[in-house]
């Protein structure tokens, strides 16, 4: 047996307004997500704990059964090794943002438009090119790569560096760029603050008088950095349970998720992690996955999460019966009677109204061949509250999933 493990990031929500007091799960018409929690066992799931709000990183961290607490490094890391990289055990790396800022370096916008992603990795190359002529006058080695639209990762490998560091992004526009100072008093956590920002200030140079911004309307000439973040040590799941799995994603964060988990990185043509993505292909190539003998597969939707930091709730509801819709086609095509349990759920609350991640649970059904059913039959905040899972923690998932495939070892005598 296998598991089709389905995350679609920011799903859960707040009673809005605009929809009747309604979640966008309450409003939207989601059959097929409903049929999965009427075949199922469904509950109510704290990615960290109740009233913390998560981050991406420790949300799906703990989605595949690792303790954030235990575990986590600094979102940096994960944004590395889902980029591709690989990070020795002294490295440090950053999350980054293309950036434009005025002439006294106050930010007006932290994403630069939401410049493209061809554009992003025209000016990444400019600036890697100064990365490699400031590597022997800083003595670190330097790598700075894009990845999708404004985002990118910088990694510094060298001698006596430190995680223990501050941000350079503000958070919002209208605040200056920040410096990056250290959060301890280690000689370590001085020298790579010192390092940041001489980057950054290299950085900001090359952008500047780069050609390509004085053709974009929104300029890309700074650059960003936060959640400064080392290799975490962790077990992968095929050494915790035996299990072979994949994951789908176009987001980096989550790929370095899985990588740390040792899940295989799946390319689907289409998948773009925002609205355009082809959502039928990404459960196309999951089923591929489970038919080519994976245990399980991580299969992670990006664009509702979007759709509340933009505040819209239409959209955010209109994206919700797209995924439905994939997942029905997906679903003729499974057998969920003696082959494959499908579980759904998100990995944090994203309230529509604030843009910001919340620490209210999200719901989860699980269907498949030895499911307990519970009676629910709608797939949304309130009415899995009802189900016969109750109320779980992210870390306790996997055990569950484990559990019906036959993984888990039994405790005591």
């Amino acid at each position: 047996m296998n598991v089709l493990f389905v995350v679609c990031d920011g799903m859960a929500d707040r009673p809005v307004r605009e929809l009747g007091r309604r979640t966008p799960l309450q409003a939207a018409k989601t059959p097929n997500m409903d049929r999965v929690a009427e075949l199922g066992i469904t509950g109510l799931v704290d990615p960290v704990a109740p009233g913390v709000p998560p981050g991406s990183d420790v949300a799906n961290m703990a989605l595949l059964g690792y303790d954030p607490y235990e575990h986590y490094s600094g979102r940096g890391a994960f944004e590395a090794l889902g980029a591709g990289l690989d990070l020795g055990p002294g490295d440090v790396a950053f999350r980054c943002n293309f950036a434009t800022v005025d002439e006294r370096g106050v930010v007006l916008d932290r994403r630069a438009g939401r410049i493209s992603t061809e554009h992003a990795r025209v000016l990444a190359e400019a600036l890697q090119e100064a990365a490699e002529e400031l590597r022997a006058e800083l003595g670190v080695e330097i790598t700075f790569v894009s990845t999708v639209q404004h985002r990118g990762v910088l990694v510094l490998r060298g001698e006596e560096l430190s995680r223990a560091i501050s941000d350079t992004d503000p958070g919002e526009a209208g605040r200056p760029l920040r410096r990056c100072e250290p959060l301890d008093g280690t000689p370590q956590a001085r020298r790579t603050a010192e390092l940041v920002n001489a980057i950054s200030e290299r950085f900001r140079e090359v952008l500047a008088r780069h050609p390509l911004n004085e053709r974009l309307k929104v300029p890309a000439n700074a650059i960003l950095l936060r959640g400064a973040g080392t290799l975490p040590h962790a077990k992968t799941l095929q050494e915790l349970y035996g299990i072979r799995g994949a994951c789908i994603s176009a987001v980096a964060l989550i790929k370095g998720v899985a990588r740390m988990a040792g899940l295989e990185l799946l390319d689907v043509p289409g998948a773009t992690g925002s609205y355009d993505t082809d959502l039928d292909a990404k459960f196309s190539h999951a089923l591929g996955a489970l038919e080519g003998g994976a245990d399980l597969v991580f299969l992670h939707i990006k664009a509702t999460d979007i759709a509340s930091h933009d505040h819209a709730v239409e959209r955010k509801v209109s994206f919700i019966e797209r995924i439905d819709g994939a997942l029905g086609r997906a679903v003729e095509l499974l057998d969920l009677e003696d082959e494959t349990y499908l579980l759904i759920t998100a990995d944090h609350t994203t309230s529509l109204r604030t843009g910001k991640h919340e620490g209210d649970p999200v719901p989860l059904a699980l269907a498949g061949p030895e499911v307990r059913r519970d009676g629910v039959r709608a797939f949304d905040e309130v009415s899995c509250a009802r189900g016969g899972l109750c109320r779980l923690r992210g870390i306790d998932i996997m055990p569950v999933l484990m559990n019906l495939l036959g993984k888990m070892k039994k405790l005591g005598a």
